[in-house]
């Protein structure tokens, strides 16, 4: 590959990195290129042992990643983008860890600068700064297969248990010290957000469907003095928090009408022939929300193409 190919390629996947993130960093950098898999990475944050130090799984001799890094410090001045400090950590059983891209010091602090816009005011850079900070969440598992023991105790773990698979093993809540820990079902959005930030440790609790091939969030794991503060607190305020839903029901109303409006227009001026009453019935089911939030046609309405 030639150096100007490089490059390009190098400019060209910061860039992407930058408007997908809000910032970009040099594994974030690498992974756009294709020079860090995904899998990878994300087995380097679950602790795996062989995953120790990130860097020998770049697949790019050292020579290459030198010019990629000299081509990304000559873009992010270019641009004149502000750089944030900020290490890779994972949450463990027994705290918060710190994680290896590189075995030299300096080559690591490398690493853990992250370049956000110049322009970016000073708040959103200081939240930008907590986000890049956090460690992921902790993720403890329902059980659905019918095998399986905890790789410290040998305990069985049966369906329904829940377990934290740690450095590619299975750990049974009490192995892994979170027996202490009780579950919040998924459902109260104010309750299960107030019992994560009275709790000093928590964790998501998901569970593998079989029929859509992924995990799917269940609740929260908190400590049961969270737990009971949250629900004091969600109790107090139910009456204001019931006027405010009610009033934010009415905004969307007034909101969905201006959108199915202006969607109408849209379609209309696209597709001069499709009649009129088509283009609102289009408007009124393309631009209906789901789920109650989402709007389906949200994004075909922001791109450029539909209002020529």
């Amino acid at each position: 590959m030639s150096s100007s190919s490089l490059q390009e390629r190098v400019e060209q996947a910061a860039e992407v990195v930058l408007k997908r993130n809000g910032s970009v960093g040099l594994l974030e950098l690498f992974q756009e290129i294709g020079w860090l898999s995904p899998a990878h990475f994300e087995n380097w944050h679950k602790g795996h042992e062989e995953y120790s130090v990130l860097q020998f799984w770049i697949h790019a001799g050292p020579g290459k990643q030198l010019k990629a890094v000299a081509y990304f410090q000559s873009w992010v001045n270019q641009r004149g983008l502000r750089p944030i400090e900020a290490a890779y950590t994972r949450r463990g059983p027994h705290g918060i860890e710190a994680l290896r891209v590189s075995e030299d010091p300096a080559g690591e602090k490398l690493y853990h600068i992250h370049h956000t816009p110049g322009d970016l005011p000073a708040k959103k850079v200081s939240k930008l700064a907590a986000k890049l900070n956090r460690p992921p969440e902790l993720v403890v598992i329902e059980k659905v297969s019918d095998e399986g023991n905890c790789s410290e105790c040998g305990a069985e773990l049966a369906p329904g248990d829940f377990l934290l698979m740690e450095k590619g093993q299975p750990l049974c809540l009490t192995c892994a010290d979170l027996d202490r820990l009780v579950f919040l079902p998924a459902g109260d959005a104010a309750l299960t957000r107030r019992s994560r930030q009275h709790s000093a440790l928590s964790a998501v609790v998901v569970r593998f469907s079989r029929a859509r091939k992924r995990y799917e969030r269940q609740g929260v794991l908190v400590t049961e003095a969270g737990l009971v503060k949250a629900e004091a607190e969600c109790a107090a305020d139910a009456p204001v928090r019931a006027a405010a839903r009610k009033q934010a029901a009415i905004v969307r109303q007034d909101e969905d009408r201006e959108f199915v409006a202006a969607l109408t227009l849209a379609i209309q001026r696209r597709y001069p022939g499709c009649p009129a009453v088509e283009c609102r019935q289009i408007a009124s089911h393309t631009g209906s929300r789901s789920s109650g939030r989402q709007r389906p046609a949200g994004r075909w309405m922001q791109g450029r193409w539909i209002w020529r």
